[in-house]
């Protein structure tokens, strides 16, 4: 999934167009899907797999930007009489409509990934499936991996279940409807408990090491008959519904381990210099950081909604540069095998509308709880999926990266000259007039040279808009 996203709005979508289609281009993204891949889409979403099981009784709900259609999960979470709590998390079963070896199943492995660009999204499946037959929206009756987590009155899991089962979405919510109902008392107890679980888990985080970094979105917004860039801090919710995701993760990774095989999401400790590139991101910020204080500690404190914290959350995604998939298939999990992020085990196993490593790790669990061999089309694809999935991961940083420069070269095309205020968040060492600066107004961050002094690293600076060329998706600035 994207670190950073874009939202286009209104008459801000027409003046990127073209830059946008020449990044695609350039990128070799597919417009559409191969005639075979769409007939045999159509025919699989009129006769899915249906599994034997029936959980439709079970009042579910999805939490989703509100023009989201690909719903991947679906969540209910209620009370245990020893205090604790159950929750019911349904994942979209896209292998009841792909036949492993056939046009969908390839056509996933080429793209591997949804890729999401301003103006929309490149999809990891036909849209029939994954906006519609495959996707779990309200009312609807869906095959689903429905998984079962029981956890004490802490939070901790103490039991876990999945299987297939016909599901039944009631509704569909989105972030800021939820936090609002949660906020003022009127949300019922399957929705109010997402704050309750929510917090509980944020806690268990905080107690192992681990750390959800939440970032703020930019948009791009109408204003004065203009547009301009912002950021949108991520909502309480936001990170409550980002729990139940972490924990069905950290559940399917200890599945997978216990049967002995596997595909696990790992990411190695951040060495010290990457560690202390963000200590002088913080100081130039004006994030207060204590020797003292880990950078988890730190990164919990950060407010999202002030725009220096916010600019320094972005910077903490350099930290997750190096993940990548971890395979085991003789009982012998490799060591480490921990995501240091998480800090435990933990898998993809959420999202197989959009990931596809996740249409397998669903298929290890189930098997694994069920006390079966892993299906053959499983292991035989195993080996190769930690490539591909790097390979994929690579093309969508790509599209961010370009996007986002896209975007921001758009906006101020038309700027080159002004003055703005700036922070200096980073300088080269060996080339002490080169860096990045940091503006709040709009929200961009970019590359600033030709000057003769040293930047002040950590400190306020008048720049000017040297270029600002959405072709070349080149913003440079230099000093005042």
């Amino acid at each position: 999934m994207p670190r950073r996203h874009l939202h286009v709005t209104g008459a801000a979508e027409a003046p990127l167009r073209a830059a946008l289609r020449a990044l695609r281009t350039e990128l070799g993204i597919p417009e559409g899907f191969p005639p075979a891949v769409l007939a045999e889409a159509e025919a699989a979403a009129k006769n899915p797999r249906l599994p034997s099981h029936d959980a439709t009784d079970i009042p579910f709900f999805t939490i989703d930007p509100p023009t989201s259609t690909d719903l991947d999960q679906a969540v209910h979470l209620a009370r245990r009489a020893d205090g604790g709590y159950r929750v019911h998390y349904a994942i979209a079963d896209v292998a009841a409509f792909v036949t492993p070896g056939g046009a969908i199943d390839a056509e996933a492995h080429r793209r591997v990934l949804t890729l999401y660009f301003p103006d929309g999204k490149v999809p990891l499946h036909p849209p029939v499936l994954s906006e519609g037959a495959a996707s779990l929206l309200p009312g609807e009756p869906r095959p689903a991996l429905l998984w079962r987590v029981d956890l004490d009155a802490e939070g901790r899991r103490v039991a876990t279940d999945v299987r297939r089962a016909l599901v039944r979405s009631r509704a569909k919510l989105d972030y800021e409807g939820v936090q609002r109902r949660i906020d003022d008392g009127t949300a019922e107890e399957p929705l109010a408990l997402l704050r309750d679980i929510g917090r509980l888990r944020e806690a268990l985080e905080a107690e192992r090491g681990g750390i959800s970094l939440h970032v703020p979105e930019q948009e791009i917004v109408e204003r004065d008959h203009t547009y301009t860039l912002e950021y949108r801090a991520p909502l309480p919710a936001d990170g409550w519904n980002a729990q139940i995701s972490l924990l069905t993760g950290m559940a399917a990774a200890d599945l997978m381990t216990a049967a002995g095989t596997g595909i696990l999401r790992t990411l190695p400790t951040a060495p010290d210099g990457a560690v202390a590139r963000l200590r002088r991101s913080a100081q130039a910020l004006g994030v207060d950081w204590p020797h003292h204080v880990s950078y988890a500690d730190v990164v919990r404190s950060a407010d999202p909604t002030n725009p220096r914290h916010a600019a320094f959350l972005q910077e903490c995604t350099s930290l997750l540069r190096g993940a990548g998939y971890t395979v085991f298939t003789d009982g012998h999990v490799p060591t480490p095998a921990v995501h240091a992020a998480v800090a435990d085990e933990y898998t993809h196993a959420t999202a197989p509308l959009r990931r596809l490593v996740d249409r397998y790790a669903g298929e290890l669990c189930v098997a694994a709880v069920a006390g079966d061999e892993p299906p053959e089309w499983v292991r035989a694809a195993l080996p190769a999926l930690p490539d591909e999935m790097a390979t994929g991961a690579r093309r969508a940083n790509t599209v961010e990266r370009e996007s986002v420069d896209i975007v921001e070269a758009a906006l101020l095309r038309e700027r080159v000259g002004e003055i703005f205020d700036a922070y200096v968040i980073d300088v080269k060492e060996r080339e002490p007039a080169v860096g990045t600066v940091h503006l709040e107004d709009p929200a961009v961050v970019a590359r600033i040279e030709g000057g003769e002094a040293k930047l002040p690293l950590g400190e306020w600076l008048r720049v000017r808009l040297s270029e600002a060329d959405p072709g070349t998706a080149k913003v440079l600035f230099a000093p005042a």
